[in-house]
C-alpha cells in the first residue's frame, strides 16, 4: 500500500523537488499554511512574493501581496497582480537567451508591484509544467540555466530551488489547493470540496477528492492517487496529469502530427478544419504546414471520429464521474468557451458539457460558409467535448464552473505553489 503523505508535502515536492526522506522532518498541517482572503482588523507587515508559470504556450507572473498580523498567527493573502506574454518559453528551445530576455520583461511587472525597499525580501519562483517536460532534457534545462541566470542578476530573493520543472500530478494538486482555498472549501467542516480541470498547451489535469472508496480502489495505479492528512484525519485526492493531451498537443495528434519527422515538405490535414484553410501553425518550437480537407470532407462527426483516437483508451474515467459533483474548470476550457460565446469573459459562467458539444457542432458543420475567428474553433470544441464525454466519462448534464479568477485571483496551480514556498522560506 502507498504511503500515507501529508498534503502539504505533496506541495513540497512541486516547490523544492525534495525527497520524501527530507520532507519527513517538515511536517506541517495545510491549515496552518494556507491564509484567508479577509483583511484582519490590525494588520502590520505586508509581504511580497513573485511567482512565474512557465506553461507551454505562455509564460504569466503572479506577484502576490500578504498581510501579516500581530493578532493572527497566519498571513493574509490581500492582492495579486498578474501578466502574461506568449509564447512560452518552449518556443525558445535553440533560443535560450530570447527565453531570458522573455523572463526579463515579466520581472518589470514584480518591480513594479512590489516596493524597491521590499525587494530583496520577495520570493522569486518559476515552476515550468508541460512545455518544458515535452522538450529533450538538455533544451529543457538550458532554457532552466538561462532563467536561473536571470533571476540571480535580479534584486529579488532567489534561493537555491528557485527554477525548476514541476510535475504534472503535482500540478493538478496545487490548482486543486488554490481552487479550495479560493472558494473556502477547505475550511468546510466536511471536507465539501469542488473537482478542478486544468487545461493546459501540453498537458491536462483532472484532481478531486473522492466520495466513494470504489473510485480510489480502480484507479489505474499510486500514481492517481495522492494520499494526506487533514482534520485529523486521512484523506486520499484522485489526481492526474496526462502529458500530451492538452489543448495544442490534442491538435498534433488529432492531426497526426504527434512526433513526425519531414516537418518541411508534410502537409497535416484534418476535417476539423475549414476546407479552404491552409497555414503554417506553430508548437513547441517547431512549426507544421496545416490545411483543411481540398476535397471538402469536413464537419463535426468526421472531426470527433478524428479527437477520438488522440483521447479514447488514453484518458482514464474515475469511477463516480456518473454521479455528478462540482468541478471548476479553467485554462482552455474557459478560453475556449469565450471564444465560442458560450460564457462571459469576465465573470465566466456555467456550463453543461453537452453546451461544448452543441457549439462544437454548430461551428463544424457551418465553417465552410460561416468562417470561424479561428479556424482551430471546432477542432478545439470538439476535441473538449471528445475529452470530457469520451476521456474522463462526464455525462452531457453535467455542469462545469468556468472560471479565470476567483475572488479576483487567477484560477491556477500558481497560489498553492507560492503560499508554500512562501511559508517554508518564514520557518526556516
Amino acid at each position: 500500500m502507498k504511503p500515507t503523505v501529508p498534503l502539504l508535502l505533496l506541495v513540497l515536492l512541486a516547490a523544492a523537488g525534495l525527497s520524501r526522506a527530507q520532507l519527513r522532518t517538515s511536517l506541517l498541517d495545510v491549515s496552518a499554511v494556507l491564509p484567508s482572503l479577509s483583511r484582519p482588523a490590525n494588520h502590520s507587515r505586508i509581504s511580497y512574493a513573485a511567482m512565474f508559470d512557465a506553461g507551454s504556450t505562455g509564460t504569466r507572473i503572479h506577484v502576490y501581496t500578504f498581510i501579516q498580523s500581530y493578532s493572527e498567527q497566519l498571513p493574509v493573502l490581500d492582492n495579486e497582480v498578474f501578466h502574461s506574454i506568449k509564447p512560452g518559453l518552449s518556443a525558445y528551445a535553440d533560443y535560450p537567451e530570447a527565453a531570458g530576455e522573455t523572463v526579463r520583461m515579466l520581472l518589470k511587472v514584480a518591480k513594479k508591484a512590489v516596493p524597491r525597499l521590499d525587494w530583496k525580501r520577495t520570493p522569486l519562483v518559476l515552476r515550468a509544467t508541460a512545455g518544458l517536460r515535452l522538450l529533450p532534457a538538455a533544451k529543457a534545462q538550458a532554457l532552466l540555466d538561462q532563467v536561473q541566470h536571470v533571476f540571480d542578476e535580479s534584486p529579488f530573493l532567489v534561493s537555491d530551488n528557485s527554477v525548476s520543472i514541476m510535475n504534472g500530478t503535482n500540478e493538478g494538486v496545487l490548482a486543486w489547493i488554490s481552487l479550495n482555498f479560493l472558494t473556502g472549501h477547505l475550511k468546510a467542516p466536511a471536507m465539501k470540496t469542488v473537482g478542478i480541470l486544468d487545461l493546459g498547451g501540453g498537458s491536462t489535469q483532472i484532481t478531486f477528492l473522492p466520495k466513494r472508496r470504489q473510485t480510489i480502489e480502480s484507479a489505474p495505479g499510486d500514481d492517481y492517487v495522492a494520499r494526506f492528512d487533514f482534520l485529523n484525519s486521512t484523506s486520499e485526492l484522485y489526481t492526474h496529469s496526462y502529458l500530451g493531451n492538452g489543448l495544442m498537443a490534442g491538435r498534433l495528434a488529432t492531426l497526426g502530427a504527434l512526433g513526425a519527422e519531414g516537418l518541411e515538405w508534410q502537409v497535416f490535414k484534418s476535417s476539423c478544419l475549414p476546407s479552404t484553410f491552409r497555414d503554417d501553425w506553430s508548437f513547441g518550437g517547431l512549426t507544421y504546414q496545416v490545411s483543411g480537407d481540398p476535397n471538402g470532407q469536413a464537419g463535426y462527426k468526421l472531426c470527433y471520429q478524428e479527437v477520438l483516437k488522440a483521447v479514447k483508451g488514453i484518458i482514464h474515467q474515475p469511477y463516480e464521474l456518473q454521479d455528478g459533483g462540482v468541478f471548476y474548470a479553467f485554462s482552455y476550457y474557459f478560453d475556449r468557451a469565450v471564444d465560442a460565446g458560450l460564457i462571459n469573459n469576465v465573470h465566466g459562467g456555467s456550463l453543461q458539457v453537452r453546451g461544448f458539444k452543441k457549439r462544437a457542432k454548430e461551428v463544424c458543420n457551418k465553417m465552410t460558409k460561416y468562417p470561424p475567428v479561428s479556424p482551430f474553433l471546432c477542432m478545439d470544441l470538439t476535441y473538449i467535448t471528445c475529452l470530457l464525454k469520451d476521456g474522463f466519462g462526464f455525462k452531457d448534464s453535467a455542469v462545469l464552473q468556468l472560471t479565470k479568477k476567483v475572488k479576483n485571483v487567477e484560477a491556477s496551480w500558481a497560489l498553492g505553489a507560492m503560499l508554500d514556498h512562501f511559508h517554508k522560506l518564514r520557518i526556516h
